[in-house]
């Protein structure tokens, strides 16, 4: 019986909606190279390894530009949170999730995430099924099960936390086929699953999902010690470590979760938090992964690069003469977010307007001349229509920039790495989990934390727990803007999003707000998945599309 490595039998191609018919379609070898020879082969595993960090990075266009991968779901994330906004709709492929249209099992962005994630998966399933006899491996193949395991780990966490139906203000957890789905998460497909196997695939329980996925992890951090390669493309034991705090966070089982993130702080390569210069260095800040756990990195030869628009630095940068940002979908901080980050506090100069957010020197091609778009002090003259017109305004992210600071060179500029883990977030785990249990010592971590890292001014006068969490989820959410974490917070929490307000920089038609948790953060599965899957139909999350009013003024 053939074996199959994701949940994706049918995947079919969609325009704006899906038709309701698929056929089976058995992942097999496409070449000449037998599972045989991969089982046999060290240069075939090596390859199998490397494919697991590329797979991350793979473009696939189809006339949607938000295909570009790992990264692209990180930013899918973002958008449905109230952190992270654009200045405009002009260009943005990423629109529908920030206006929560086109949200249904029936369109193709939901595909996207459904199968991307799962070929993710199947990267890992593809290693750990050409190495059966792991215990009778050499070192550096049990070295590659455990990075391996890692990185199925990685995944399915995040799945999990985007499909598991959680309590909110607008569906409820009995759907419109009356079944009750509260805490379901995905099916669970691993190397040994096979295709009949698939067509009767449930959703996971969580304590199902959870059970599975610690043994993922366990089996990560018994094999991944001897993993000799450094290259931080691929985990390692203090990322395994940060995966099970981040593991234990979704479980609410704050102690593991304060133990892990301390192990995983205790053996990282990284010694400290990024500083001041490291964070906004104008040649690599954001895209030096040599300053973090975890990150993907692309090069000029993926395809991704290649395409000059369908890329991290494309969707994240505002600074380039190519890619999407600079011609409408810039990327913003929520203004009243904004507005809360301290003046001392280095990280507010990661926005416009701060005295690293100069005027990149390609805006000069719309205008008459340098002197005539920037008045003394570096600022855009606004009242110059050639200069209006790529005015930066408030709050625009000068977080993440092109490589080697090379804005009009896309071969080199958007080949640049972004992140994954950082120790960063260990820290803020730590500091979170143990104000869970004594929120007078988490207020004390978190004052030592922002003192000595980020601002020395620091204080905060929340004093009851619900407050103290509230200041530390703050503090995380500024630190990890943009980096596709703040979604995980604000559902495990059940934290409202806010995006109408009296001076928002929210565009029209993404002004919501929710009472508690939003309802488009319990991710909808996908027809394709039901059509071949008898388990999960009837048993979707309901469809969160145009629950909420738009806020006006």
């Amino acid at each position: 019986m053939k074996r199959i490595y994701n949940s994706i039998l049918g995947l079919g191609l969609m325009a704006t909606a899906l038709t309701v018919t698929s056929c089976i379609d058995e992942t097999v070898p496409t070449s000449s190279t037998t599972e045989e020879q991969i089982k046999s082969s060290d240069r075939s595993l090596s390859a199998l390894l490397w494919g697991m960090p590329a797979s991350l990075n793979t473009e696939d266009a189809d006339n949607a530009h938000y295909r570009f991968g790992y990264g692209a779901l990180m930013k899918v994330r973002d958008v449905m949170t109230g952190d992270y906004t654009t200045a405009s709709n002009s260009y943005n492929h990423f629109s529908a999730w920030a206006r929560n249209v086109s949200q249904g099992e029936n369109y193709a962005i939901g595909q996207y995430i459904w199968n991307v994630s799962y070929e993710f998966i199947h990267s890992a399933n593809l290693m750990l099924n050409a190495v059966p006899d792991v215990e009778n491996a050499s070192d550096d193949v049990k070295g590659y099960v455990g990075a391996a395991y890692a990185f199925r780990a990685l995944e399915y966490l995040d799945l999990a936390r985007m499909y598991e139906f959680l309590p909110n203000d607008k569906t409820s957890n009995i759907n419109k086929d009356g079944n009750d789905v509260l805490n379901l998460t995905v099916p669970i497909v691993t190397e040994k699953t096979t295709e009949i196997e698939a067509r009767n695939n449930p959703r996971a329980t969580r304590q199902q999902m959870a059970e599975f996925i610690l043994s993922d992890l366990d089996k990560a951090e018994q094999y991944i010690v001897f993993l000799n390669e450094t290259n931080k493309t691929l985990p390692h034991l203090d990322c395994v470590y940060g995966l099970k705090a981040r593991y234990y966070m979704w479980l609410e089982n704050y102690p593991k979760a304060q133990e892990y993130a301390q192990k995983a702080i205790e053996e990282s390569t990284v010694s400290r938090p990024m500083n001041e210069d490291e964070m906004l260095n104008t040649s690599k800040g954001f895209n030096d992964i040599s300053k973090w756990m975890w990150g993907g990195a692309l090069v000029k030869e993926n395809d991704a690069v290649q395409t000059g628009i369908i890329n991290w630095v494309s969707w994240q940068c505002n600074e380039t003469s190519f890619g999407y940002n600079p011609y409408g979908p810039r990327t913003l901080i929520d203004a009243s977010m904004y507005s809360r980050i301290s003046n001392t506090d280095i990280r507010k100069m990661l926005w416009s307007p701060g005295s690293y957010a100069q005027v990149p020197a390609w805006y000069t091609a719309y205008c008459v001349g340098i002197n005539d778009c920037l008045n003394n002090d570096g600022t855009i003259n606004a009242k110059k229509d050639d200069c209006r017109y790529r005015a930066w305004g408030k709050c625009v992210s000068v977080k993440f920039r092109p490589n080697l600071g090379k804005y009009n060179d896309v071969n080199i500029g958007a080949a640049s790495s972004y992140p994954i883990m950082r120790l960063e977030e260990m820290y803020f785990i730590m500091i979170e989990a143990l104000a869970h249990q004594n929120a007078d010592l988490g207020k004390q971590l978190l004052t030592n934390f922002m003192q000595s890292y980020r601002d020395p001014n620091y204080s905060t006068l929340a004093t009851n727990q619900e407050d103290v969490i509230e200041e530390i989820v703050f503090q995380k959410r500024v630190e990890f803007w943009g980096e596709g974490l703040t979604f995980f917070d604000i559902k495990r929490l059940n934290m409202s999003v806010t995006r109408g307000y009296t001076g928002t920089n929210h565009v029209s038609g993404q002004r919501y707000n929710t009472n508690g948790r939003p309802a488009w953060m319990n991710l909808v599965i996908v027809q394709t998945e039901q059509n071949n899957n008898e388990a999960v139909m009837g048993f979707n999350n309901p469809d969160p599309t145009g629950k909420y009013t738009n806020w006006s003024n």
